[in-house]
Formats: C-alpha cells, sequence, structure tokens
C-alpha cells in the first residue's frame, strides 16, 4: 500500500463537498420479493432507509452499531407504549444525520395493536409514515 509522504495542502482550487450535497444513493431492496432490484437515490432512498431502521431490532445485529435500528416494545401496558413509543422512534431515527426531525406524530390503538404515523423531515423532502406496532397489553 502506498501511502502519502508529503503534506497536504487543500487551497481554493479544491472544492470541499458538504455533507448534505453526498448523494444518497443506495441498493433498491424489493422486501415483498426478497431481491435487490438496482439502485436508488434522493426521497426514495429516505423512504427505504427509514423503512430498514424501523425494522432492524437495535442491540441485535453485529453488522450494525448500537445506534442503529429500533426498540421493540412489546407486550407493555397502553400508558407506558403511548409514552414511550415516539421516543423510540425519534431515537432510532434522528441517528441518521440526513433527518432534520419528526413531526406530526400520533398514535391510534386498536385493541393489542398501536398504528403510528408521522412525517420524517429529511434533507431530501418529507416522508410520510405509517407503522403498525403489535402486541400492545
Amino acid at each position: 500500500m502506498v501511502l502519502p509522504t508529503g503534506e497536504i495542502v487543500i487551497d481554493d482550487e479544491i472544492d470541499i463537498i458538504d455533507d448534505e450535497e453526498l448523494p444518497t444513493k443506495t441498493y433498491y431492496l424489493d422486501f415483498e420479493k426478497g431481491q435487490c432490484l438496482g439502485t436508488v437515490d434522493g426521497l426514495k432512498a429516505m423512504e427505504q432507509s427509514i423503512y430498514k431502521i424501523l425494522n432492524t431490532i437495535r442491540f441485535e445485529h453485529l453488522i450494525y452499531s448500537d445506534d442503529y435500528g429500533f426498540e421493540p416494545i412489546f407486550g407493555q401496558e397502553r400508558i407506558f407504549v403511548q409514552m414511550d413509543l415516539p421516543r423510540r422512534i425519534e431515537e432510532a431515527l434522528l441517528q441518521d444525520e440526513r433527518i432534520a426531525s419528526i413531526e406530526d406524530m400520533s398514535l391510534d390503538f386498536k385493541g393489542d395493536t398501536v398504528y403510528v404515523e408521522f412525517t420524517a423531515i429529511t434533507n431530501y423532502g418529507d416522508v410520510a409514515v405509517l407503522r403498525e406496532v403489535s402486541n400492545v397489553v
């Protein structure tokens, strides 16, 4: 491996790209078919990223850091879910620096299922999310 030996100088001729300008290009995953179907970028990539974060159980997969994923909330009382679920969703999603905020979150309880609806404000546009969480006591 060859490593630079001299001093690295950044002058006016070198463009420094801001993190917000970096592309979001990633593999497009068809979760229903279990296939990778090319690539996706921008808002579609953010939708996929949010889906992946919320459907990956935190601390369960060694490939991900401890900051990645969602901590499930199974078998808890409704009042606990009502108070803690929004925090868990925000904590999971705001780890991604491309997501600025979570807004308009609402919870709708139907039996032992809660439907969570919110908007994720990202650098590439707003993503509307509707998620079902089951096994709430």
